[in-house]
């Protein structure tokens, strides 16, 4: 399992709207194959700030299967205009997953 994470700057003002059209967006990304779930914060500390989590199978699951799919142009045409900066996308894989082995 492949763990994507963009941190989201959202637009002032532009929240509701956001996260409306996130809400949309979803069916283009979940109808994916390769991908298995997400969830999207936001943010206590900084207004208009949000962080995406998305699990896939593979990074070439999300770097081919979804940014080259007619799916993404949609995602894309509902999302992209909310971020300012444009956020930057990586990709990160388990070392370890039980928190009580620390």
């Amino acid at each position: 399992m492949i763990l994507e994470v963009a941190i989201l700057n959202v637009k002032p003002g532009r929240s509701k709207m956001f996260e409306a059209d996130f809400n949309v967006a979803v069916q283009y990304i979940s109808s994916t194959e390769g991908y298995i779930s997400h969830s999207l914060q936001k943010c206590i500390e900084v207004d208009n700030q949000y962080i995406l989590l998305v699990e896939w199978t593979s990074v070439e699951a999300h770097e081919v299967g979804f940014r080259q799919s007619p799916q993404y142009q949609k995602w894309k045409a509902l999302l992209h205009n909310y971020y300012d900066p444009f956020p930057q996308v990586l990709h990160y894989k388990a070392v370890k997953k039980n928190a009580d082995a620390y």
